[in-house]
């Protein structure tokens, strides 16, 4: 059973400004999907990661309650993983907001 009260919401990416109707005044020209590259895939492969060390540990909360979990180290482990990965995703944050700022910072 996952927990629908995740404290982690998926972002999702904006349509870029010429893609919306009517701005340009052309007509609306079909884009070829980019794929995922960078700093992109990084953050997205975190918040996968976090999304499922989740639902792992809460499935093992879930068999430890209920009297059907064989191996409490399990439990332990799982705790571990998605500590370790919601600190990895945090890191991530940090580091992106820290050369966000950075670049505000740069004068031309």
């Amino acid at each position: 059973m996952i927990n629908s009260m995740s404290p982690i919401t998926p972002l999702t990416a904006l349509a870029p400004l010429s893609a919306l109707k009517g701005l340009d005044g052309a007509a609306e020209r079909p884009q070829a999907e980019a794929p995922l590259g960078g700093f992109e895939q990084i953050f997205r492969s975190a918040v996968d990661a976090v999304k499922e060390a989740d639902a792992e540990k809460t499935q093992l909360q879930y068999l430890d309650a209920t009297g059907q979990l064989d191996n409490p180290a399990q439990l332990m482990l799982a705790g571990s993983k998605y500590e370790m990965s919601v600190s990895l995703l945090t890191q991530l944050r940090n580091r992106a907001l820290e050369a966000y700022n950075e670049l505000m910072r740069i004068s031309l």
